[in-house]
């Protein structure tokens, strides 16, 4: 049988996430195949914080591919307070879906990983082998060094025991079920909160920090789709950026009159210059990609941001916040 009759079981941790239901909205539009089974879990199915929960559920699915996006996340803010929490779950996490793959025989894990692990003292654009060359922000690197021991098991499993454990570097990923918290959340969806609410209240916006900083931002659905072709097609332990080109960054700022415009919003739009900016940017190159896949066409960031936008505004009381 070819790869593409084989039944294949594919379990997806951090199933209800942002990138989990983008995954899941893909497959269901039409982007799975017929001998694909599409298992979507999160913590409330178990604490993969816990080895005996994680090998439990691994045993019960008994799955043969694994797209792993389980991890403690959160926002600069958040990031600033707790770094070793963000440390030592994501590093159970890890190290209990990984090794669960390897006792029940995966033939395939795809983790995700973050811009943030590169290091902060670097050359731009940045690139997939420069990874371990320093370390990374100070803002978060209880994160970004538990996100960089992926990269390291990864290579121990392929090493040691021949699997195809890899993982994927998105930029900086929005979209539907995103997590909308001011506070806690990263900027994007912050800042489509912040909007929605400066139009209801008919107050001014306030966006924190000078706006200057730069992000390459990934639709949450462009994502998804790339991650089924990592999935099936990318056959290195390497891991792979996937972002959109150098030429496609935007500035904080830019971002900001970009949800403006989509929400239309009319009040004052003002920056709070006491609070942090975090990295100043992250550019990453995704000629990596481009090599792979020359054609791969991603949505354009405004029509991205107004489908968020829409979503939002139309789910807003469910949505996370």
């Amino acid at each position: 049988m070819t790869e593409l009759q084989k039944p294949q079981r594919i379990l997806v941790t951090g199933g209800t996430g942002l990138v989990g239901r983008a995954i899941k909205q893909v497959v269901s539009d039409g982007g799975g195949r017929p001998n694909e089974e599409w298992i979507f879990v999160s913590s409330k199915d178990a604490d993969l914080t816990n080895a005996a929960e994680t090998k439990a559920l691994f045993e019960k699915h008994k799955p043969t591919h694994v797209i792993h996006l389980a991890a403690m996340v959160g926002g600069l803010f958040r990031n600033l307070k707790y770094n070793l929490d963000f440390w030592r779950r994501n590093v159970h996490i890890n190290d209990n879906v990984l090794h669960s793959a390897y006792e029940v025989g995966v033939h395939k894990v795809v983790s995700c990983l973050s811009t943030c692990i590169f290091p902060d003292k670097t050359t731009y654009p940045i690139d997939e082998t420069m990874i371990h060359n320093g370390p990374p922000h100070n803002s978060n690197f209880g994160y970004s060094y538990a996100k960089r021991m992926i990269d390291v098991q990864n290579r121990g499993y392929f090493e040691q025991y021949g699997c195809r454990f890899t993982a994927v570097i998105p930029t900086n990923v929005f979209g539907p079920h995103d997590n909308y918290n001011i506070e806690d959340g990263h900027v994007l969806p912050g800042l489509i909160h912040k909007v929605y609410l400066a139009k209801q209240n008919g107050t001014a916006l306030t966006v924190w920090g000078t706006g200057k900083p730069r992000r390459q931002f990934i639709y949450s659905l462009d994502l998804a789709r790339l991650f089924l072709w990592v999935l099936r097609e990318y056959d290195e332990v390497e891991p792979i950026i996937l972002s959109v080109g150098e030429e496609d960054e935007v500035s904080i700022r830019e971002a900001a009159e970009c949800i403006v415009g989509a929400m239309g919003f009319q009040g004052e739009v003002l920056f709070d210059t006491t609070k942090s900016d975090g990295q100043f940017k992250k550019t990453a190159s995704n000629s990596k990609l481009k090599k792979y896949l020359p054609d791969f066409k991603f949505t354009p960031f405004s029509q991205a941001v107004k489908e968020t936008c829409d979503w939002f505004c139309s789910n807003y009381d469910t949505a996370r916040k």
